[in-house]
């Protein structure tokens, strides 16, 4: 690098976050949208685990996954999206550098979390549809706190180096984001050294959790299709309807962050320079709105759960208008 650019670089005392690229003159609209979202996200994800929590009948492995994968996206929502607020309303653009990786840690935390989940999730329906009469000995309690403990010490371990290898690089003086929050693959590309062990380590994330993730979610339903078309239509369509929304889930997840982590890693996209934008939006902002409207509608016992506590309001609301 020459000397000129050299000069130019230094450490970052923050950054700058975008809205939408060409829409700025539109920002305040587009928190109207945004703040749906939210609301969607956190009143969804709220009414699940209120409704597991509170109904005996959904303390199963299911349900259980369930509740942690809502909980996950509650947090995930409220990581970016109030945030994000800040920039179409107030036009608070800058975040701090130690806030920036704060954030960071976060969003990839709990996306690893949300994976690993998501894998706990499509190990319970093979158990259920391949082993239903070793159901209930398979999945013990025991063996589903070593999971969820399993899910998060890897997610720790994993995403804690990341905030540290970023904060070692020096910046460039112009230091904005695209993205409207601070994720690794971005903030590493304004850095004016070597970022080559982000990059390794960056990929070696990929692979070793959400790669090895995908690989098992497709091994237990290739697994259980097997077991599926083994057994009479009726029986078959029930049986693989259970986990039509787990399905949902996974493609929500995974698809979007396939195309921005292989965006990310390409030499140009001149093309479509906004793509990657895209892509992180749909990555991190769907799953914490669309999760719980796909549970509601395709799990019966939720739907169920929703009406119960429907009628509990309607009759407090009568009860105390009597009064």
């Amino acid at each position: 690098m020459s000397g000129t650019s050299q000069s130019n670089c230094s450490i970052a005392s923050g950054f700058h976050l975008s809205g939408i690229p060409h829409l700025e003159d539109f920002n305040f609209w587009m928190g109207f949208p945004l703040i749906s979202m939210y609301i969607v996200a956190v009143l969804g994800n709220a009414t699940i685990l209120y409704i597991i929590k509170v109904d005996q009948e959904l303390h199963g492995p299911m349900y259980i996954f369930l509740f942690m994968l809502s909980a996950i996206d509650l947090l995930l929502a409220t990581t970016t999206m109030p945030r994000m607020l800040g920039i179409f309303w107030m036009d608070d653009s800058k975040i701090a550098f130690d806030m920036c990786l704060t954030q960071m840690f976060f969003i990839h935390f709990l996306s690893a979390l949300e994976s690993g989940v998501l894998v706990a999730m499509a190990v319970d329906r093979y158990v259920a549809i391949c082993h239903p009469l070793r159901y209930s000995s398979i999945l013990t309690s025991k063996q589903i706190s070593k999971m969820s403990t399993l899910i998060v010490v890897r997610g720790a371990l994993v995403m804690i180096p990341i905030p540290f290898i970023i904060k070692r690089l020096p910046y460039w003086k112009s230091n904005v984001l695209t993205h409207s929050y601070c994720v690794h693959q971005e903030v590493m590309n304004l850095a004016c050294g070597d970022i080559k062990v982000n990059v390794i380590y960056g990929l070696f994330v990929i692979l070793s959790v959400m790669g090895i993730d995908l690989v098992f979610i497709s091994v237990s339903y290739m697994l259980i299709i097997k077991t599926v078309l083994g057994v009479v239509a009726e029986a078959n369509t029930k049986a693989f309807g259970t986990c039509a929304a787990h399905i949902c889930a996974v493609l929500l997840y995974y698809i979007p962050l396939i195309g921005l982590s292989v965006i990310h890693r390409l030499k140009s996209n001149a093309n479509l320079p906004n793509l990657h934008i895209l892509f992180g939006n749909i990555y991190l902002l769907l799953p914490p709105v669309i999760n719980p409207l796909i549970y509601g509608i395709k799990t019966k016992q939720i739907r169920n759960g929703l009406k119960k506590l429907s009628s509990k309001i309607i009759h407090q609301e009568k009860t105390s208008g009597n009064v």
